[in-house]
């Protein structure tokens, strides 16, 4: 597998754009290009967020890859994204106005379709079909550009993650709650990524994310681009150069299982890897993990009954919480409610996804062990 990777110190147009160019050639991706070709850019716009933190793609990184396909002569490129919220044009317009991504256009399509159709998965999948937002099936070529971050839930967050975002509205919060273990909702985002297949993934690692991530972490620089048409691998990549053990991110674990990751067949390409790189602080919820310390035939036992004694759920701060309601109206199992303009939670039926951590504007929510 070709992996580019290219150091960018900052968010620069006049760094970023040579860097891109870079990368198209070194990983051969004129050849798929032609003028006519109908192009989805599916970047992480998770939240209403400025650009200034590490929380959502980069506006200069989606400007430089679209500008490079201009000069390829495509001219219908759209960007395509459901965020954590809701998916219809009240909603999205803001997102797009917080995030800057209102500086791409006319050379970029900021979507406003806002349907999604349902799409038939292989035999064998657990998934027997997915429900996947129209201009991302509409396209000829996807290009997946995403966000490097640490994760509550997944522990890890790169182009495999990204394509969740494929997935209309609130509907992935149905996604967590039908799938509320960590391996089966890791095999459902593989099926996923299978069925949406785009064929070049950019991460964006400028400034990636640590700790509370997917949107309450704090910022860890990297100064680097990554490009590879083989995204799972990629994604075993990228969570090495965080510091974190690709095998004990259960998507990338079970893609090196499945034959879809192949880390021996790495290929840098473009600049070296920098030797500064210090490790990714892991999210609250991935901070307890023992199991490394027992044989491996007891690992799993212990694995399970660790999980019953040191769950962990989500912790409100009171003073913080300003009673938006994100939290509830992300919540899968319906157990958050808004009482005199604060969210009031309940444990009992709770699946610890976490979302409601993820889609809090104001970092209101924490982590809590059972024990």
């Amino acid at each position: 597998m070709l992996q580019t990777l290219y150091q960018v110190p900052e968010y620069k147009e006049e760094l970023i754009y040579p860097a891109v160019c870079k990368m198209m050639e070194g990983l051969g991706i004129a050849q798929d290009i032609r003028p006519g070709l109908k192009v989805a850019i599916k970047p992480n716009l998770v939240m209403a967020k400025s650009p200034a933190y590490p929380v959502t793609t980069h506006p200069f990184v989606i400007k430089a890859v679209a500008r490079w396909l201009r000069e390829q002569g495509v001219e219908d490129i759209v960007l395509a994204e459901s965020s954590g919220g809701l998916y219809n044009s009240e909603y999205m317009k803001n997102v797009y106005h917080v995030c800057g991504l209102r500086q791409l256009e006319p050379e970029v399509k900021l979507n406003m379709d806002f349907s999604a159709k349902t799409v038939n998965c292989p035999g064998g999948f657990s998934n027997h079909s997915f429900h996947i937002i129209t201009p991302i099936l509409e396209a000829d070529y996807v290009i997946n550009i995403c966000k490097l971050k640490t994760h509550a839930m997944t522990g890890y967050s790169g182009g495999i993650k990204n394509l969740f975002g494929t997935i209309p509205g609130l509907e992935k919060p149905q996604m967590h709650y039908r799938w509320p273990d960590i391996q089966d909702f890791s095999r459902m985002l593989l099926e996923l990524a299978q069925t949406v297949n785009p064929q070049l993934t950019v991460i964006d690692a400028i400034d990636a994310m640590e700790g509370n991530g997917p949107t309450g972490g704090s910022s860890h620089p990297l100064g680097l681009l990554l490009g590879a048409r083989d995204f799972y691998t990629q994604d075993y990549f990228a969570a090495g150069l965080m510091g974190l053990d690709p095998m004990k991110i259960e998507m990338i674990r079970q893609a090196v299982e499945k034959g879809l990751a192949k880390p021996d067949e790495i290929e840098l390409t473009g600049d070296p890897v920098p030797e500064n790189l210090t490790p990714f602080q892991l999210p609250d919820t991935h901070k307890l993990d023992f199991t490394g310390a027992f044989p491996k035939f007891l690992q799993k036992p212990v694995a399970f009954l660790g999980g019953k004694l040191f769950k962990s759920y989500p912790q409100l701060n009171r003073e913080l919480c300003v009673g938006c309601g994100k939290c509830a109206e992300s919540c899968p199992a319906h157990i958050i409610k808004i009482e005199n303009k604060k969210a009031k939670f309940r444990r009992k039926g709770c699946i610890s996804c976490f979302c409601c951590q993820e889609m809090c504007p104001m970092k209101a929510i924490s982590v809590k062990k059972a024990l």
